[in-house]
């Protein structure tokens, strides 16, 4: 083949690798899991209005040996602003995480408390809906935690207080960019629910533009395994009872918090779970009657880009959950006369 045929081919792939380059490094940065992992456009899916801001005094972790309450939460606990309405009114507290711990909570929870050093009133145990069932389940199978406690100071997750600027996306792959707006023309093009690489779902949401302030507000990302892990059911209710009845040194609060799914697409999704643990008289607060009504009342209450609930949301439910630590524990102690 003549050199001029090769070095006519060569320089149209130099040029279309280029341009695919080009369009890459010029798609916005994601700032939400669903959008990353589903590779779809934060111009259509990113949330725009400012989420508030929290005094950073509010977002101190506390020395376990000094802490009013524990948290052993996930990823729905790691910013620290839902505990940071606690802390405004004055209860010192100490959070960690499943993940730290082999996402199980073992036989020997009250010798593992004592072994912790913490010396407070109450431990909230906070987990999101999709995850609670297998947490139950490698529990029940656990004799002894192995790791020790161990309280973060600061937030694990430190999220966007405004919408990032615009930036070169240096870290990119040729073909993310092209296909971000394959998936994004594909996502608002179809009436229908649509699923995309790496467990993302985007489908239609009944008044979407209601509820969320991201331009294609009428479609919503989903994450799958919230319907991929089953329903929470009354055996894992079950398990918690059992929990709760063997571990008595100090009070238990369950924290359980709906999936995004549940919250705007399925709300019976954990209907007997929700109905049993309402009945139950569990120490906590019902969170699937606190989303259903609070998602309807506050646009962008989750994220519109991600699975997890906004800091609007957050902020919400830090006064709900106030408000069920009152229950118990009416005065910080480091306030108590």
């Amino acid at each position: 083949m003549p050199a001029k045929v090769w070095l006519r081919f060569f320089f149209i792939g130099y040029i279309v690798l280029m341009g695919l380059w080009i369009v890459s490094l010029t798609s916005p940065i994601p700032y939400g899991d669903l959008t990353r992992i589903g590779r779809l456009s934060e111009r259509e899916f990113g949330w725009t209005a400012p989420p508030p801001k929290v005094d950073p005094e509010l977002l101190k972790g506390t020395p376990v040996d000094q802490a009013d309450i524990m948290v052993i939460g996930d990823s729905f606990s790691m910013t620290f602003r839902w505990q940071s309405k606690l802390v405004a009114a004055g209860y010192r507290v100490s959070t960690s995480y499943w993940g730290q711990y082999e996402n199980a909570l073992c036989g020997d929870f009250d010798q593992w408390i004592q072994r912790s050093g913490f010396k407070g009133k109450l431990i909230i145990i906070e987990s999101v809906e999709r995850l609670l069932g297998d947490r139950t389940k490698d529990s029940a199978k656990c004799q002894k935690m192995r790791m020790p406690y161990d309280a973060m100071p600061h937030p694990l997750v430190k999220p966007d207080e405004t919408v990032p600027d615009p930036a070169p996306n240096w870290n990119v792959q040729f073909m993310t960019g092209i296909t971000t707006y394959y998936n994004t023309w594909k996502a608002k093009k179809s009436a229908t629910d649509t699923y995309f690489d790496w467990n993302t779902w985007v489908r239609p949401v009944p008044n979407g533009c209601k509820y969320f302030s991201h331009h294609a507000c009428d479609k919503m990302p989903f994450f799958a395994e919230d319907e991929d892990n089953g329903p929470l059911t009354l055996a894992h209710l079950d398990w918690m009872k059992n929990f709760t009845a063997a571990h008595t040194a100090i009070p238990i609060m369950w924290m359980v918090i709906p999936n995004k799914t549940t919250v705007y697409l399925k709300p019976d999704y954990s209907k007997d779970f929700e109905t049993g643990f309402r009945e139950s008289k569990l120490t906590g607060p019902d969170l699937f009657a606190f989303t259903r009504e609070k998602h309807s009342q506050v646009r962008d209450f989750y994220f519109s880009n991600d699975t997890h609930m906004s800091m609007h949301g957050q902020l919400l439910l830090g006064d709900r959950m106030l408000a069920a630590v009152r229950e118990v524990l009416p005065t910080p102690p480091s306030k108590s006369p």
